[in-house]
């Protein structure tokens, strides 16, 4: 069986669809299944069984011959929360747990990390393992990230240290279906869809900067159906075992995104601006971009990924118009 961590969460949730839709059904979804509001993500979806993300580390001990891989999607993605003994706890040593086990195991692990640990982008974006170290995130979520990227690539230095197949994804801006229980944390995507809604405009972050207009703030913004392909392939590809970027390789500007928006909801653009909320303006990113050629040239992926016009209209037009999950 295929096991997936954060399976009731936005993207764990889509990836046990898109399994299913691969043709698996032997999937054990791994969560905390105590938030009602995630409950709705897995209506419809066929799985294995299910277990508590509290008893899977002893479950795979004891079960660790039933599973072909494992999904570790699932973490605290809080990037306003300052309590950096949450994310040491879920981010750091679970997911050390975790890989300790595979590599005794000999189980393939494919582990989400995140764009995040770039900061502000000082040292570009490029996923090389040399330049990983001198990463400089901006807040306690891409710490705890970088922290456990780091010590892969330090385990990945000895032997027998490392699964057999392993993969980790820095997730640039990911939107889509799914994401309804995740509050400010939902994409821009989804607020501004429901702002529209609800208001019948929408209100953008003023730039704080003299290099950007107001709008002109740009994220690498990657629709989930392209993340769970990816995903997808490194299960059954199994290519090089690396660290790798997950974006779309085009940086697209906050005020394409609502156009984008306004047009799928069949609308004319009325947009305005705010100042950025005090608490984020000081670590906030104003553009992200992934370096998209290791995926190409060392995994071999060459899909297309989906523009952000097209998936903003699948996104709008077939899940938000009716709060439709995936």
């Amino acid at each position: 069986m295929i096991a997936v961590t954060g399976a009731a969460g936005f993207i764990g949730s889509c990836m046990v669809r898109r399994l299913n839709d691969a043709g698996y059904h032997d999937i054990l979804i791994v969560d905390d299944f105590s938030h009602p509001e995630k409950q709705r993500n897995l209506e419809g979806k066929k799985t294995w069984g299910e277990v508590h993300r509290q008893n899977f580390v002893r479950w795979l001990e004891r079960n660790h011959a039933d599973v072909e891989a494992v999904l570790h999607i699932g973490a605290r993605t809080d990037t306003t929360e300052m309590n950096t003994a949450i994310f040491d706890d879920l981010n750091v040593e679970y997911s050390k747990a975790l890989w300790v086990l595979c590599s005794g195991f000999d189980i393939p692990f494919f582990y989400a990390s995140s764009a995040a640990t770039y900061g502000l982008g000082e040292s570009g974006y490029t996923d090389d393992h040399a330049l990983i170290p001198s990463l400089k995130p901006l807040n306690p979520y891409g710490q705890s990230k970088q922290d456990f990227d780091l010590w892969v690539l330090e385990k990945t230095g000895s032997e027998n240290s490392a699964p057999p197949a392993w993969a980790g994804f820095k997730f640039f801006n990911v939107y889509g279906p799914n994401e309804y229980h995740k509050g400010r944390m939902a994409s821009v995507i989804f607020h501004t869809a429901r702002q529209i809604k609800a208001t019948g405009g929408m209100k953008l972050f003023r730039s704080h900067r003299p290099d950007f207009k107001d709008g002109e703030q740009s994220r690498d913004f990657i629709y989930v159906k392209d993340v769970v392909d990816v995903l997808l392939f490194f299960l059954e590809k199994r290519p090089s075992n690396a660290i790798y970027n997950l974006g779309t390789g085009k940086a697209r500007s906050f005020l394409n995104l609502a156009e984008s928006t306004f047009r799928a909801l069949d609308l004319e653009p009325n947009i305005s601006f705010i100042d950025t909320p005090a608490d984020i303006r000081d670590t906030y990113q104003y553009f992200t971009e992934a370096d998209m050629g290791k995926m190409r040239d060392l995994a071999g992926y060459h899909e297309p990924f989906y523009g952000l016009e097209a998936g903003i209209e699948d996104y709008v037009q077939r899940y938000l118009k009716d709060e439709r999950i995936w």
